[in-house]
């Protein structure tokens, strides 16, 4: 025996509302409201318009849910892709501080980041800035030489020596993650974020252990 379940009429306003919805849960708030803004306003209108239209030719509706259901998969795919969620995730396992096996020394990363500020190119100098931080904290031996250590692995690292490293260094391999392996833009305000860890890091206080 078929059991018809009763048809699924889905209007404007009430498509429209459930997109939003969709939109606005925490996974993509966590992509940057200011790109959810604009996908929201690009987009909403003209999925409305088009069920309208298949609200004629489709009497039960199901043709309309079907594609509401798709183009907010598309949205959020296209939305986390061009935040950088996505493609942060893909690299994850290539996400170490250093390219190079012979890093250079904090005194030159640190010159390197303010010539780069200075020039208004804060993507670079953010690198070159959380570089010196780390190249500082190996220098002082507070981390030792272990090639590919990722951002937050820094952290764990350093503050497993020095517990009150957790609180400037968190924030600073966020900026630094998010900017050089997450596309987000480079900025005065996650540069100045990265030189208050360096300068924690210069001047951390490390306990010697009875």
């Amino acid at each position: 025996m078929i059991i018809l379940e009763p048809p699924i009429d889905i209007g404007r306003d009430e498509a429209a509302a459930e997109a939003a919805e969709e939109l606005s849960k925490s996974a993509y708030r966590q992509s940057g409201e200011s790109l959810i803004e604009r996908a929201i306003g690009q987009v909403l209108e003209w999925i409305a318009d088009l069920l309208d239209g298949l609200s004629g030719t489709s009497p039960s509706g199901h043709a309309g849910l079907f594609m509401l259901i798709g183009l907010i998969i598309l949205i959020a795919v296209v939305v986390l892709w061009r935040a950088g969620v996505l493609r942060t995730s893909h690299r994850r396992g290539r996400q170490a501080v250093f390219d190079t096996a012979r890093p250079r020394s904090a005194a030159e990363y640190r010159a390197q980041s303010e010539q780069e500020a200075a020039a208004g190119d804060y993507t670079h100098a953010i690198r070159s800035r959380f570089r010196a931080c780390v190249a500082e904290l190996s220098e002082r031996t507070i981390l030792d030489e272990r090639a590919g250590r990722t951002a937050y692995e820094v952290v764990t690292d350093a503050a497993h020596v020095v517990p009150d490293l957790r609180a400037p260094l968190q924030p600073a391999a966020l900026a630094f993650t998010e900017v050089v392996y997450g596309n987000r833009p480079g900025t005065p305000e996650r540069y100045a974020v990265v030189v208050a860890a360096d300068e924690a890091a210069r001047t951390a206080r490390v306990l010697v252990r009875a």
